[in-house]
């Protein structure tokens, strides 16, 4: 779909950080965006008022989420493992549900989701992201697990999906379009760092580059000292 074809935006997740840059990317460029978060975040939207409607609701509500993707072109989805009620499989299910056919979904998560088992990761990783599932489940705050199952459906479905895998964020102004790659472990990524409002614009740029339907990109910021060695040092 070229960029034409891309005029109503919906943005599963608007109100949290990577949400707010989407919505404000999306906004600059034109598109019509329709903004799903939970009723007790709409507050965070308060610098768009009257600029995007705002749907408040669990973003894993199926009927939330069929009122805020009718009519849209492309839904951006933040796949978050909030709780122990898979949230982030009800979500991506939701989407997959009502979303019109032919719309483009691009989805976020992190590094640790693999699509074809030929991601390599560092025993540091391995260790750190086991503790923060027993820890989340234990305390249920988060299910990290629900991620992977949120990942494992939208890859076996037959929409115009994307889900971009996101390396550590940090904040600050915009390097440009991060660069990505198939497999985590290439030594592009290995600077493991990308400014969060680059992702936000990885996502949004996604909505119109068909080069990445059915891909799951591991991206990274382009200006990172892996990025620049593979680019021969050039910026």
């Amino acid at each position: 779909m070229g960029t034409d074809g891309m005029k109503k935006v919906c943005i599963v997740g608007a109100s949290g950080k990577l949400g707010q840059y989407m919505v404000r990317q999306a906004l600059e460029r034109g598109y019509e965006v329709v903004g799903v978060c939970r009723e007790r975040s709409v507050p965070k939207l308060a610098a768009f008022e009257g600029r995007m409607t705002v749907v408040p609701g669990p973003t894993n509500d199926p009927e939330v989420i069929r009122r805020a993707v009718a009519g849209c072109d492309g839904v951006l989805t933040v796949l978050v493992p909030w709780g122990v009620q898979q949230y982030s499989s009800g979500t991506a299910q939701a989407v997959l549900d009502h979303a019109r056919p032919g719309a483009r979904l691009i989805f976020s998560c992190g590094w640790h989701i693999t699509r074809d088992g030929k991601d390599r990761y560092s025993w540091l990783f391995r260790t750190a992201l086991r503790i923060a599932a027993v820890l989340g489940k234990l305390v249920r705050a988060a299910e990290i697990d629900d991620q992977v199952e949120a990942c494992r459906r939208v890859f076996a479905s037959d929409t115009r999906w994307t889900v971009v895998r996101g390396s550590s964020l940090e904040e600050g102004a915009s390097q440009g379009l991060p660069v990505w790659s198939r497999h985590v472990g290439d030594p592009v990524l290995a600077s493991d760092l990308t400014r969060r409002v680059d992702f936000a614009l990885f996502m949004v740029e996604a909505l119109t580059d068909d080069t990445l339907v059915r891909e799951a990109p591991a991206i990274v910021g382009c200006r990172t000292p892996s990025a620049l060695a593979h680019a021969g040092g050039r910026p």
